[in-house]
Order: C-alpha cells, then sequence, then structure tokens
C-alpha cells in the first residue's frame, strides 16, 4: 500500500521519526548459520564491476545465499538479482549448503535473458560460485565472473541488502516450521518484493517495473 495513494504526503526522514517513536521499526536479527566459505582452492575471479555505471537489465546479475532458520535446522536460500532493476530473477530454497540450489537459482534467471553473452555475474568467493559446475554453466552462456576481493559484504551490497529485505521485511527472517512452508513463504515474499516494493534506490519505483521499462 502506497501512502500517496490516499493523499499523505510525507517524508522519508519524517515517516522513520514516526515509526521510531512508535517502536515500529524493524528490528534486525543477528545471523545463526555460516553460508560463505570462500577458503578453499578454487580459482577465485577479480571484481568486474567495482565503479561500473549500470544503464539498464540483465548487464549485472549479483547472486548470495542466505540461511532461513527452521524448527530443528536450517534452509537455505540462494538468490540472483539483477543490479540495474533490483529485481529477483532467480531462487531456490535448498535443504544444504551444496550447489544445486545455486544451480537451479541460475538457471531461473537465465530463463528470462535471450542472449546472456556479455552478462556480468558477481558473487562472493563461496565455494558454490567458484566450483566446477557452476563455473561451467557460466562459460557455456559467455557470461563473464566476478567475484568480491576484500570485503565481501560491501563489494556485494546489493545483494546483502535484498536479502536483508526479504527477512526483515516479510517474515523470512523468523523461524519456520518446515522446507515446503520456507518454499511457499519465500515464492510469495519473491513475487510481492518484484511486484510491490519500491526502492528508495529506484527513486522509489518498482523492480519489475523498472525492469521491464527498458
Amino acid at each position: 500500500m502506497d501512502l500517496q495513494e490516499f493523499g499523505f504526503k510525507i517524508g522519508r526522514d519524517r515517516l522513520f521519526d514516526m515509526l521510531r517513536k512508535h517502536d515500529m521499526l524493524v528490528k534486525r536479527k543477528k545471523r545463526g548459520s555460516r553460508t560463505t566459505y570462500s577458503n578453499h582452492w578454487l580459482r577465485k575471479y577479480a571484481n568486474l564491476i567495482k565503479g561500473m555505471e549500470l544503464t539498464g537489465p540483465n548487464q549485472v546479475f549479483v547472486s548470495d545465499i542466505t540461511y532461513i532458520r527452521m524448527t530443528g535446522g536450517f534452509a537455505y536460500l540462494s538468490l540472483v538479482t539483477d543490479a540495474f532493476s533490483r529485481k529477483i530473477v532467480g531462487w531456490d530454497i535448498s535443504s544444504s549448503l551444496c550447489v544445486t540450489g545455486a544451480l537451479r537459482a541460475l538457471k531461473m534467471a537465465l530463463r528470462g535473458v535471450a542472449h546472456p553473452e556479455g552478462l556480468i555475474h558477481h558473487s562472493d568467493r563461496g565455494v558454490q560460485y567458484c566450483c566446477e559446475d557452476y563455473v561451467k554453466l557460466l562459460n557455456d552462456h559467455h557470461i563473464l565472473i566476478s567475484m568480491t576481493e576484500e570485503n565481501h559484504c560491501y563489494e556485494n551490497a546489493i545483494a546483502e541488502r535484498v536479502n536483508g529485505i526479504l527477512k526483515d521485511e516479510f517474515l523470512l527472517g523468523e523461524t519456520l516450521p518446515s522446507i515446503s512452508v520456507v518454499k511457499e513463504l519465500t515464492r510469495e515474499s519473491v513475487s510481492t518484493y518484484n511486484n510491490y516494493r519500491r526502492h528508495m534506490s529506484l527513486d522509489y519505483q518498482i523492480p519489475a517495473e523498472v525492469h521491464n521499462e527498458l
């Protein structure tokens, strides 16, 4: 729901002041499961997007994996996001950190790109993104490989931000009862995020609209 559609005019700072006053701001939760294992022997790639100016969708995809807490364990959410539009173009829920979940998310993302040649795939240096199967899929589609070099969070900030939005604003940060519930809630959350959630970085536009307008 957009306040402006109901005739409310209020600045961002004023809105946050009001939410803070009434204790309505979303509280971030501490991390509970490590998902990035970068201390491995597999080849790591340079950061190709540092200082890059994006002009449209399907130029850079950013990928990341985050945990979803369940009763008695964790599920793992692999995300692929278009860096320009902030649209989530691929996602998968897996019961383990093996590469299959990341591969399924990437394959979903690629189904929406007619000609992926020259597209840049950016991620951290986790073993899932450096392993043979993942690199082969990127190479087979002539996609350039880019990775963080020093500070993984800041060099993959868009992916980290999308993770945070889904967990903080769409209940994926809660403890959920089963992986089937995680999958259904993720599906609903991604759809709502893509089609309704406005971004300040997009001049308060919606990811799906920005992705499709160019």
